[in-house]
């Protein structure tokens, strides 16, 4: 008798009806390194890279709250590996929002796009995590719609190494701001891709801001939910207080907005990527007040 295929993790997740606020890859800073791949399981030190660079470009995210991705463009053209890659450094923090971008034939000039001046790169990006290597999901869901993306944002859209949050697949970043959504139609991620690039946010399926931390992503969905706010910048985070051994308050301005939220498990018993084995239970964020 032939087994049943696996359900894959996005699958289940759906099934789950899993939350996805607070789920956003943690990053105040991103490094994009063009690689053509193929790309190992872990990425950036199983895909052929300098391990000197490797180890430099670690340090340097470690340093700064980074986070650094493997990109190529959608089209995959046959490209000779001594033509110059291109680099982009972004700064996601709020009120510092920017993108430098750069270079490189080798391992020096890698390692130096940590801290090189570059050029300004004045227009946003849009990454989509398509490392089948690291989970099916992304393979399978991703490709879709990045090469819909690429379609209409040809300049902007690239595909990308390993995000976080496989059973959100697909999942995609806009930058420089760093907003991270899951489980997106190819459809709609255009208009949501187009609309962001105009200074509104969709936060239909948005699953946090980079940098910020978890219970602070968990926060701006609700509070975005109940003011209306759909401003890039709106809903500047200004405070957060533990109010209870499991309670949290998380105060916003411009609108201003006070979220309580309280911190907990739920049963999950499944596995949370396709290649991983599966956890008894996942971390969500009840909210229990919100004021404005």
């Amino acid at each position: 008798m032939t087994a049943a295929p696996r359900e894959r993790c996005a699958e289940l997740a759906e099934a789950a009806g899993d939350p996805g606020e607070g789920t956003a890859p943690p990053a105040e800073h991103w490094l994009l390194v063009e690689h053509p791949g193929p790309w190992g399981r872990f990425a950036l030190r199983e895909s052929g890279i300098d391990p000197a660079a490797v180890a430099h470009l670690g340090s340097w995210a470690a340093r700064v709250n980074g986070r650094i991705a493997l990109v190529r463009r959608v089209s995959r053209r046959p490209s000779t590996r001594d033509r110059p890659f291109r680099w982009f450094r972004v700064d996601a923090r709020p009120g510092h929002e920017r993108i430098r971008t750069g270079e490189f034939t080798g391992a020096a000039e890698l390692s130096r796009s940590t801290s090189a001046e570059g050029s300004g790169w004045p227009d946003p990006l849009v990454l989509v995590c398509v490392h089948g290597r690291h989970d099916t999901c992304c393979a399978v869901r991703g490709r879709s719609l990045a090469t819909a993306l690429a379609a209409e944002f040809p300049e902007a859209t690239w595909e990308c190494s390993h995000l976080g949050g496989c059973r959100f697949a697909p999942s995609m970043v806009v930058l420089p701001h760093g907003f991270t959504f899951g489980g997106l139609f190819p459809a709609g991620a255009s208009g949501l891709f187009h609309r962001y690039s105009k200074g509104i946010l969709d936060p239909g399926f948005l699953r946090g801001r980079s940098s910020h931390p978890p219970i602070v992503q968990a926060a701006h969905h609700h509070a975005r939910a109940a003011t209306g706010a759909a401003g890039i910048d709106d809903l500047r985070w200004t405070k957060t207080t533990r109010t209870g051994e499991t309670d949290w308050q998380v105060v916003f301005a411009e609108p201003d907005c006070a979220v309580y939220l309280r911190e907990g498990r739920i049963p999950a018993g499944r596995r949370l990527t396709c290649a991983s084995e599966p956890v008894r239970t996942i971390r969500v964020f009840e909210l229990v007040d919100l004021r404005y």
